[in-house]
């Protein structure tokens, strides 16, 4: 059993028709047919989304997200039409909201791996294989890899898990001038994403991005380069071999699997509000990311 602890009502907006209570964002959709994405406070952990919130998150990952899509402008073109909040939306709203073109969205997660971590050195463990492609022995965790590779993966509903597929299979799915399609976007914006934070003493070590088509252009589209669709490590503590500090949630998993929980997450239980102390510590991760990242203070 998974998914929300407390799962939120939409908020009614006049001239908004809600569309998807996602993990983070909520979906609408205006009068002119456009999508109305909103992040929420919301954190999700092991397919649990919690019923503690963390603040300033959901500004957090939309100005980074915005300052990404500028930063791959020449690359990838973005479905971000505006920033203004709607006419009659809460004020909460504000510096949470995008108003964003309507794709045709590809039911593919385009993940990017730099380096051996997560589900990848599961699998590398057992058959030297990351999504069927094959690595070079003698790698160990938060090794770097000899060059970014494309492992795509299904898109799960909320609660549900990710499943990490082949690339022939998603050229199954989605045709294979669309697969090839993604596979190139996703690796060149990965390996500019990576260039830029590396100057910036962060290591990319993984990422997912989703697309969609605008007519026949592909658009790099929901949020990019986040600390909750990336892995980043501060690069003076890198060290292969070993599980590496992060600008994310490791804080609320390690709170979750912790003594001081009482949680099991293998019963049917869902997990426990986080203590203050780990909600403070969760958001400075994020903003610390910001700040290093765009080298603005939050």
């Amino acid at each position: 059993m998974s998914g929300f602890v407390e799962k939120p009502e939409p908020t009614e907006v006049p001239g908004l028709v809600h569309l998807h209570t996602g993990k983070v964002r909520d979906l609408y959709q205006n009068e002119a047919g456009d999508l109305v994405m909103v992040a929420s406070d919301r954190i999700s952990a092991y397919d649990w989304v919690l019923p503690s919130e963390i603040p300033d998150k959901g500004r957090v990952l939309t100005r980074l997200s915005l300052w990404w899509f500028d930063q791959l402008r020449d690359l990838a073109p973005h479905h971000v039409i505006s920033t203004e909040l709607p006419e009659g939306a809460p004020a909460d709203w504000e510096g949470r909201t995008l108003v964003c073109k309507s794709l045709r969205m590809v039911p593919v997660e385009c993940v990017a791996r730099g380096y051996l971590t997560g589900s990848g050195l599961a699998e590398y463990k057992e058959s030297r294989t990351v999504c069927g492609l094959a690595l070079p022995e003698g790698l160990e965790d938060g090794s770097e890899l000899p060059g970014p590779i494309f492992t795509p993966a299904t898109k799960a509903e909320v609660g549900e898990h990710d499943e990490n597929v082949s690339y022939e299979e998603v050229a199954r799915q989605v045709g294979a001038e669309t697969a090839a399609q993604l596979r190139q976007a996703t690796l060149a914006v990965y390996s500019r994403a990576r260039d830029i934070a590396r100057e910036r003493g962060i290591v990319l070590a993984d990422t997912k991005f989703e697309f969609g088509f605008d007519g026949d252009t592909l658009v790099l589209a929901d949020e990019v380069l986040t600390p909750d669709s990336s892995r980043f490590w501060p690069a003076d503590q890198w060290q292969p071999g070993r599980a590496q500090p992060s600008y994310d949630k490791q804080f609320v998993r390690d709170w979750l699997t912790g003594p001081d929980s009482g949680w099991d997450r293998t019963s049917e239980q869902p997990p426990p509000a986080l203590p203050e102390e780990v909600v403070a510590a969760t958001r400075a991760k994020y903003i610390e990311a910001y700040e290093c990242l765009t080298g603005t203070r939050w």
